[in-house]
């Protein structure tokens, strides 16, 4: 909690969380849902009002940062201009009181992790942005930190960059074997690079799991929208069905909750076919959008909601149907879930 003028502010609201040994574990969520207050605590630049943190089974809540064996790489590369990329390295281990020799020994095992070491010589402001960030992750690893936190360091670079950095960071991670804890509102980017993510929203965790349990069984609502592209369809909840427009019913899966609620269906799981007696569900084709491996098809349910079936090109030859055709609509089996708002 923090003190704002005569309020309090719950920044996280009972946030319990066991994040294992070696695991790339990634809190994902929008701006302001509480991920960086998390990641701070667990750094110990800020103190919690009540519970505790455990590293390793040793309570470490009122440890002041320097005591703890947790390194932060911030958004910000915080790189001294005036020293050179070994010396910036090396400034931490320095400011520990550790020995020259062993430093040198650090820096140039640091420095080769992230394949910099040719540029050793280099000032901050003669590397590419990219080649920064690398210098910022040698100087967080060349302590041999247990835990390493990540707060959005790829949040600055352009996409080519960040593709590249996503697959240096997991690289590093399975060669190290130290736990990553990462911070990022990039879906694609948690998805593609964690062993298990934390989904928050407005200081709550919603969800943990495996990236691909937590795409294709959200938990929620918000889960659903927030990780990947999805279809929200309201409908009504009865005996494994669901009923959307025109009393079309689905089957779902028999655990469902009954009542009014929303399916989410991904876009990928959508599939366009004929207009026929044994396709119960019926769609006007809209606008498509053309993304090179595949395309997007809006299509238009007979109470207006909006779906979206994303068609790869190759399978499909590239074709659409025109705007405005009347197309029959199925869904992948097993690909409609029931959420609970």
């Amino acid at each position: 909690m923090f003190r704002t003028g005569q309020q309090t502010v719950v920044a996280l609201n009972d946030v319990s969380i066991a994040i294992r040994k070696g695991e790339f574990f990634t809190l994902l969520g929008p701006s302001g849902c509480g991920k960086t207050t998390l990641l701070r605590l667990i750094a110990g630049f800020e103190t919690p009002s009540s519970g505790q943190i455990l590293l390793n089974g040793n309570d470490i809540t009122d440890a002041p940062p320097n005591l703890r064996p947790v390194n932060t790489v911030f958004q910000s590369y915080a790189l001294f201009p005036h020293l050179t990329v070994r010396q910036n390295v090396g400034f931490g281990l320095q400011m520990q009181g550790v020995a020259a020799s062993e430093i040198t020994d650090k820096v140039k095992r640091a420095l080769s992790l992230v394949r910099l070491e040719d540029l050793a010589d280099r000032k901050p402001q003669q590397l590419s942005g990219g080649q920064q960030q690398r210098v910022a992750l040698a100087r967080a690893l060349a302590p041999s930190p247990e835990v390493l936190l990540l707060d959005e360091p790829l949040s600055a670079l352009d996409l080519k960059l960040r593709k590249e950095m996503q697959s240096e960071l997991k690289r590093l991670q399975h060669e190290l074997g130290i736990t990553f804890i990462f911070v990022t509102h990039d879906q694609e980017e948690a998805l593609t690079m964690s062993d298990r993510i934390g989904v928050m929203s407005k200081g709550s965790l919603l969800q943990i799991g495996a990236p691909r349990e937590i795409y294709n069984h959200p938990v929620n609502r918000f889960v659903a929208d927030f990780i990947g592209e999805t279809n929200l369809i309201p409908a009504e909840v009865r005996n494994a069905k669901a009923t959307i427009v025109r009393n079309v019913s689905i089957p779902v899966d028999p655990a469902s909750p009954e009542g009014a609620h929303t399916l989410a269906v991904r876009p990928e799981h959508v599939r366009i076919v004929p207009v026929s007696g044994d396709v119960p569900l019926t769609a006007k084709v809209g606008e498509s959008v053309y993304f090179g491996t595949d395309s997007h098809i809006q299509l238009l349910l007979a109470d207006g909601t909006e779906i979206i079936a994303r068609h790869q090109n190759e399978a499909t030859g590239g074709e659409v149907p025109p705007p405005g055709t009347e197309v029959g609509v199925a869904f992948a089996p097993g690909a409609v879930q029931v959420l609970e708002d």
